[in-house]
């Protein structure tokens, strides 16, 4: 058989936490002792690492080696073991077929050659794949065998990620960014977006747990993260409390998916441009008032038409309304009344938790009715009728939860609004108005008696 011309090494390895190709260089280096010991040349090296040959994930390096292959630029391939080349039998036949259209026969590995060409090196080598094959596929039920019981017993999962909030070790509290965990939370509660957090961050210059930027992907990430409430996850599912300290409460958690599932069904998503949107009505109609410009002026308008519906009769300046209500929610902040709503809506936070943990357990009874179709225990008709009115009462929970005001949003104000007036310029248009919408239910204005801006036309509504 002719001496190969210019042969392929080809080198893998599935799985390298420490990113040091250690592994691979190993099997570099036998492939070229063998090619040195057989008297071929090398003609290319090709390095897949960090890439598993079972998962069906694409391998750019193996593709451009059959490419040369196929093109006849490459006459010989050395690999370490045939594991190596492939772990799948459809995928040795597939390379099978791009060797013999080439006519490439020379096969080497660092255990024994393989001759495509022959019916018995294919044979040899379809065993070899099919044993791997089995081999890979049972280590990846035990791996996730492994994985679904740390999950279950609340251990932290794989990954060289940190996330956010705690230490390398996954299970440590970070006191510092608990901290911002918790200040995400309340402010997304109170009604800022997760772009206008990121964004405040940003400029703040708190750092994230990569150090790269905060986008409002990474606030989304933070809030719908489960292990901030100290409960473990596993392909999506909780699967029960974490070993893990959490960081805010479960009712919090709950308070978050309820804002989130508002915000989706409201659907608003374009920044915001004036600080009272949707907190004035029309003191004649009772309609709202829409944001507005003319020229260089900010206006709130009573709007008619099919798309508002409103009378038309009411304008208002809006950076004299806002100033004005800004001013007086500020005072508010720090008056008996307040101190009086917190209270009660601190008795609320109860019912909330009642409610909170009401629901948890029906989402247990869920989980354990899902269980009892997947083994065979109840029939598909018996686990619907169940399931039916158990989803029944969850809906009536939801609802009531997202009904209930809770006393998060108002801890960190009440009390601080001489401090908040010193920093309300610094504030984000997002940041100012969760801080008004948390102490003015809305504002009437009633029609204009005189030319220039009259207070008296402003008619706050606390909320109580």
């Amino acid at each position: 058989m002719e001496m190969p011309r210019s042969a392929a090494i080809y080198a893998r390895i599935s799985s390298d936490p420490s990113g040091q190709a250690l592994g691979v260089q190993r099997q570099l280096e036998d492939c070229h002792r063998l090619a040195a010991d057989r008297g071929w040349t090398v003609g290319a090296e090709y390095v897949d690492n960090d890439v598993s040959a079972y998962s069906g994930k694409r391998r750019p390096e193996y593709e451009r080696m059959l490419a040369d292959v196929r093109d006849g630029l490459r006459d010989a391939v050395i690999v370490y073991n045939m594991d190596r080349l492939t772990r799948r039998p459809i995928e040795l036949e597939q390379f099978t077929a791009v060797c013999e259209s080439a006519g490439l026969r020379h096969v080497a590995t660092a255990t024994a050659d393989v001759d495509l060409g022959s019916d018995d090196g294919l044979f040899m080598a379809r065993i070899t794949a099919a044993v791997a094959a089995k081999e890979s596929a049972r280590k990846s039920a035990r791996v996730r065998r492994k994985m679904q019981q740390n999950a279950e017993r609340g251990l932290p999962g794989g990954g060289s990620s940190r996330p956010y909030g705690y230490e390398a070790d996954k299970v440590t509290v970070n006191p510092a960014e608990a901290g911002i965990v918790r200040e995400i939370v309340a402010r997304y509660i109170a009604g800022e977006s997760a772009r206008a957090v990121a964004e405040d961050l940003q400029e703040r210059g708190v750092p994230t747990s990569t150090g790269g930027q905060w986008r409002s992907t990474t606030i989304r990430g933070i809030l719908l993260s489960p292990r901030i409430a100290g409960l473990r996850a596993y392909h999506g599912e909780i699967v029960g409390k974490a070993v893990w300290e959490p960081i805010i409460t479960t009712e919090q958690r709950q308070q978050v998916l309820n804002t989130m599932q508002q915000n989706k069904a409201t659907g608003r998503r374009a920044p915001r441009r004036y600080l009272l949107s949707g907190m004035l009505r029309c003191g004649k109609c009772g309609g709202k008032l829409f944001s507005a410009a003319r020229v260089n002026e900010r206006r709130y308008v009573c709007a008619s038409g099919p798309d508002h519906g409103g009378c038309g009769g009411i304008m208002v300046n809006a950076p004299r309304v806002e100033e004005w209500l800004t001013a007086a929610v500020l005072y508010r902040l720090d008056t008996p009344e307040m101190e009086a709503v917190l209270t009660g809506q601190r008795a609320q936070d109860d019912r909330y938790a009642d409610l909170a943990a009401q629901r948890e357990k029906l989402e247990t009874r869920m989980r354990e009715l899902a269980a009892m179709f997947s083994e065979g225990e109840i029939s598909r008709m018996e686990w619907k009728a169940a399931r039916d009115p158990l989803e029944a009462q969850l809906t009536g929970v939801d609802q009531q939860l997202s009904r209930l005001s809770t006393a998060s949003n108002l801890d960190r104000i009440v009390g601080h609004g001489e401090a908040l007036r010193a920093g309300w310029e610094q504030m984000t248009l997002e940041r100012q108005a969760a801080i008004v919408r948390a102490v003015l239910d809305y504002a009437t204005i009633l029609p204009a008696t005189v030319h220039q801006f009259d207070p008296g036309r402003i008619q706050p509504v606390w909320v109580l």
